[in-house]
């Protein structure tokens, strides 16, 4: 008798434990499921040559059986050149076939008696015997009804309940005569329980099934998985593990060659140890199984889990019911109380809390102190927090699918009171399209109503919205400049500004939880349409600015709209106000690159250059950024354009002017009519914010005060050009006045864990020189040089800003720093 195993599923229904390895070499007891099946062939019918039906990633497999001789039989593989069915796989080896055959899946655990199925195959003198069984769930499987001699009667491959009509069903364990593989065609998708089954019995051919009580479970889930070991360390089955066993406290431990177990440690149950395995005193195992080279550290806790191998464990981390696969480390202090599934090669550092029973894909990292309550399923990194100032960003259709933007307006409109209306706009792509459909949805669930103004920049709605008392908060989801697969949705207040930390902690903490805001069915929210923002905005710049100051200005612009949102508002504008200009891609197209704005810089740059422009304007697709050239043809780098608009309002100001800029912008130098304060602009309230006359930073951002207190690239290229005319001065005269000096930034790679040491370190080392903690800590080197370190909020690095008199000075001052930083990270 010969037997074929079944190995060539993609096991889609147990993912992701199946992400690196085929189903069939999932362990059971650190061995691979299809390595129990085969023992189980050899030691109850004596088969020693055994086919192995190969689809997916068959080297796994091929690798790790190889000849079949460790195993003490011969293994021959088969490999199809396509998904041919079950039965039409198994005509692949029909030479190898020449005499009686059992088929057994290898994805199976079973203690069923096949000496039994084959004594009744032979009594029976069947050509095809079904090994049947019943169970409590039949939806997954092949229903049978067998009369009083047990033959098969009636065949349901696969039913719904309504369709139900037995609790017995095919278990996919036959046994086949040669003759049988005639009736099957060769390379055609053929199926046993489909296509052979109804055949055989139409041609009066008689099925015979053999009912077998006992265990049999097919693992088609992860939750199924976990239920083997369970049964297994209950004793409903019995499987052979490796190792020597010993008693040790009150449990049985096998124990395999290279293993060291402290004396102090706590067991119960039943537990499998592998090869190389290392335990810490003070740790608890109950009912588990640990693969080879896994290392467990103090005080941890493994109860009724299993660990694959190549796992790192951390001091006090507690694991119920979890199943970890290769490759993972779990750093300190974490807790899956609930459970968790975690794919190989995860990263989950210290104090991680998994609030219920959660499926992780591979490759995550889950940062410290992370609070994790919904499964992780794509995307490569999972946040303890999901906004980064005041936006959620993530790759669209991964980390930002469709459930995910749902479940976050959920938590949003939880917030916010019933029957309010709230504006949500977005760009023109197709993917923002697809996001904001699914963010309605949500925000509609908690009776939250909708004003859509459909494709605006954010800019425009955000001026709206500060304009606006009955319209209580603002949504924008637009695509990524600088990362194209990626969507941006920003939070905003009814002031325009973007949600602080406190109202983004509370939106994060409905979101984790799951604890949405569902209203009954007559307070679901409304949408309604307001198409009038983009006209309001426009003509609110053009009665911004006198009309007669460029009426007999000669003053000669270019503008590239970078194929944007602002395409059908920039060029009414200016051709409104009566400048002579040039506008270039004012049509909307998804397929700017971020390869491409170099190449517009340099575009803008030839064009004013050619033509002797006065200047040109580069605005970002949704109107957030602005990049000025100037007459010269000349790119202005956004540190330096603060310092160019800073001298235009100096110069033409009949008031002294404040300003608020952050405390990384360069300070050396002064101005008569300006006094600037620079401050952690993020902890700045509405209120506080309209005592300035200009908000602005150093990466091209500007926020005028006279027209609203969000930043607008369009408004602030419109008050250039105002600053030009009334000053008369060009822009490369103004650009070139800047006093000669060197200013950069940088980012150093630091852990977040090591965050709050670079800190205190920094302050040590500032002992005895001028320093400021206004945001991060600024260390004055002289008067007019410093380096200041802020870490990053969301990334695991921290930024380096140093202000110097020239590139040598600057690049002694900031080298010198990156060196301490990287002995004190190494320390």
């Amino acid at each position: 008798m010969k037997a074929i195993v079944l190995a060539g599923g993609f096991g889609t229904r147990i993912q992701p434990l199946t992400n690196s390895v085929p189903k069939p070499m999932l362990p059971i007891l650190n061995r691979p499921m299809m390595e129990h099946i085969i023992i189980k062939l050899r030691d109850e019918l004596g088969i020693t040559e055994i086919g192995v039906l190969l689809y997916f990633k068959p080297d796994i497999i091929k690798d790790y059986f190889k000849d079949g001789s460790d195993l003490g039989v011969k293994i021959e593989y088969f490999l199809p050149d396509d998904d041919y069915g079950t039965a039409g796989a198994v005509a692949f080896a029909k030479e190898f076939l020449d005499e009686t055959f059992i088929i057994v899946s290898g994805d199976l655990v079973t203690d069923f008696d096949f000496k039994k199925i084959k004594r009744f195959h032979e009594k029976k003198q069947s050509q095809l015997t079904i090994t049947l069984t019943s169970v409590e769930n039949p939806l997954q499987f092949g229903v049978v009804i067998a009369n009083e001699e047990d033959r098969i009667e009636r065949f349901l491959e696969k039913p719904s309940w309504g369709e139900v009509f037995s609790d017995t069903i095919n278990t996919g364990i036959y046994i086949i005569e040669p003759e049988v593989l005639d009736l099957i065609p060769y390379k055609q998708n053929f199926d046993f329980a489909k296509d052979l089954f109804p055949k055989m019995m139409k041609q009066e051919i008689p099925l015979w099934g053999c009912s077998h009580k006992g265990y049999w479970r097919d693992v088609g889930n992860p939750e199924s998985y976990r239920e083997v070991f369970k049964d297994i360390f209950s004793g409903e089955i019995k499987l052979p593990s490796k190792g020597q066993v010993s008693k040790i406290d009150k449990g049985n431990v096998y124990l395999e060659d290279g293993s060291k177990l402290n004396k102090k440690i706590r067991v119960e149950g039943t537990v499998i140890i592998g090869k190389n395995v290392s335990i810490d005193e003070g740790v608890t195992l109950k009912n588990c199984v640990i693969g080879d080279n896994c290392r467990i550290s103090k005080h941890s806790e493994i109860i009724d889990s299993i660990l694959w191998n190549d796992v790192k464990i951390g001091v006090k981390v507690k694991l119920n019911n979890s199943v970890i696969c290769n490759n993972n480390t779990i750093k300190d202090e974490t807790k899956a109380s609930f459970g968790v599934i975690m794919a190989e090669k995860c990263l989950v550092n210290k104090k991680v809390s998994f609030e219920k029973d959660i499926i992780m894909w591979p490759d995550k990292v889950l940062e410290a102190s992370s609070v994790v309550s919904s499964n992780i399923i794509w995307g490569n990194r999972y946040k303890s927090s999901i906004f980064e100032d005041g936006a959620v960003i993530g790759r669209t259709n991964i980390e930002l699918s469709c459930e995910m933007t749902t479940k976050l307006a959920g938590a949003f409109g939880s917030i916010l009171p019933v029957g309010c209306s709230i504006y949500v706009s977005r760009d023109y792509h197709k993917s923002t399209f697809m996001l904001k459909r699914a963010f309605v949805a949500g925000i509609l669930s908690t009776g939250v109503n909708i004003v859509d103004p459909y494709n605006v920049p954010s800019n425009v709605m955000r001026h709206a919205l500060s304009k606006t008392d009955d319209v209580v908060a603002g949504i924008h989801l637009r695509q990524s400049v600088f990362d194209p697969t990626q969507t941006e949705i920003i939070f905003f207040t009814n002031e325009g500004l973007v949600l602080d930390t406190k109202l983004a902690q509370s939106v994060e903490r409905i979101f984790f939880r799951e604890n949405f805001r569902k209203v009954k069915y007559d307070e679901i929210g409304t949408i309604s349409e307001d198409k009038n923002l983009r006209d309001v905005y426009i003509q609110t710049i053009e009665n911004s600015f006198d009309k007669n100051l460029f009426k007999d200005s000669e003053l000669k612009v270019a503008i590239d709209i970078m194929n944007g949102s602002t395409s059908d508002i920039y060029p009414k504008i200016i051709n409104e106000l009566g400048v002579e200009n040039i506008i270039l891609n004012a049509h909307k197209s998804e397929k700017l690159k971020p390869n491409d704005i170099v190449k517009t810089q340099e575009n803008m740059q030839n064009i004013v250059r050619g033509l002797n422009f006065d200047c040109g304007f580069l605005i970002y697709p949704n109107g957030h950024k602005l990049q000025v050239i100037d007459n010269k043809g000349e790119l202005i780098y956004d540190y330096k354009l603060l310092l160019v608009i800073l001298a235009l309002l100096d110069s033409t100001t009949d008031r002294k002017l404040k300003v608020i800029l952050p405390a990384w912008a360069p300070d050396f130098v002064t101005y008569d009519n300006i006094e600037v304060s620079r401050e952690k602009l993020s902890s700045f309230k509405a209120e506080q914010l309209k005592e300035y006359d200009l908000i602005a930073d150093s990466d091209g951002h500007f926020a005028f005060n006279e027209f609203g207190l969000n930043r607008d690239s369009i408004f602030t290229s419109f008050k250039i050009l105002e600053l030009l005319e009334k000053s008369g001065k060009k822009l490369s005269k103004l650009h070139n006045d800047i006093p000669e000096f060197s200013y950069k930034g940088e980012n150093i790679p630091c852990p977040s864990s090591l965050k709050g040491k670079m800190m205190r370190k920094f302050l040590e080392d500032a002992k005895g020189k001028k320093t400021s903690s206004t945001d991060g800590i600024k260390i004055w080197m002289n008067d007019d040089e410093w380096i200041l370190m802020v870490p990053d909020q969301h990334n695991e690095y921290i930024n380096l800003y140093v202000q110097a008199e020239d590139e040598k000075s600057a690049g002694k001052i900031f080298y010198s720093y990156q060196d301490k930083i990287e002995k004190w990270i190494s320390e």
